[in-house]
């Protein structure tokens, strides 16, 4: 049987909180240069939640999100999804095309970049990850889904319930001019990739 989040001692925890603060920067410098403006970032949280409770840190179940799925693949398998509430999609897209756009529906452009945006972001955490753990880390296309953040959030509980009830969540803050973008970046390895992660950062108990 593979090690849980729940499993996780203090040291083990604070090598992926550092993971996450590496990651966020990564993925702020490459949004940066994608958009060609300064981007400034708060100090990321990175915390092990139940599942249960991460709606209500984006808003409560009905908020609209945008949600953007990609399997792991390579030496650790699993899932990320990175979810954004549509407000914080939206400042996004504006950012990326110089617009400022109030409406709350998204066009076929519009979802389009976020989930290139998703994927150039994603990409910065799985790369800082790979380089620290020498491992080989790919990530899949990207798939797009817009909904209530119960709706969203139903599916990983559904597909990684034999996980436990936990996920690690990495909570992003990007400000460029008056755009304020939160994110929220999930890391879901399968149980037997815990260990595999692990160890390649040496601290496995």
């Amino acid at each position: 049987m593979g090690i849980t989040l729940d499993e996780l001692n203090g040291i083990q925890l604070d090598v992926l909180k550092e993971i996450g603060n590496i990651g966020a920067g990564n993925a702020a410098t490459a949004l940066a240069k994608m958009i060609d403006k300064k981007i400034d970032m708060n100090v990321p949280k990175v915390q092990i939640l139940e599942f249960k409770e991460v709606p209500e840190l984006i808003g409560g179940e009905e908020t609209p999100v945008c949600g953007i799925y990609f399997r792991v693949e390579g030496d650790i398998t699993g899932h990320i999804m990175f979810l954004l509430a549509l407000k914080s999609s939206k400042s996004l897209t504006n950012m990326l095309m110089a617009r400022d756009d109030e409406t709350e529906a998204m066009d076929e452009i519009e979802q389009s970049a976020i989930q290139e945006i998703g994927n150039i972001l994603s990409g910065s955490y799985v790369s800082s990850l790979s380089a620290l753990t020498n491992l080989n880390i790919k990530i899949s296309i990207p798939s797009l889904a817009i909904d209530m953040a119960g709706a969203i959030l139903s599916v990983p509980v559904i597909q990684y319930g034999q996980m436990g009830d936990k996920v690690l969540l990495i909570e992003t803050e990007l400000i460029e001019g008056g755009h304020q973008v939160k994110g929220f970046f999930f890391l879901i390895p399968d149980m037997e990739s815990f260990e595999t992660l692990l160890s390649s950062l040496g601290v496995l108990k």
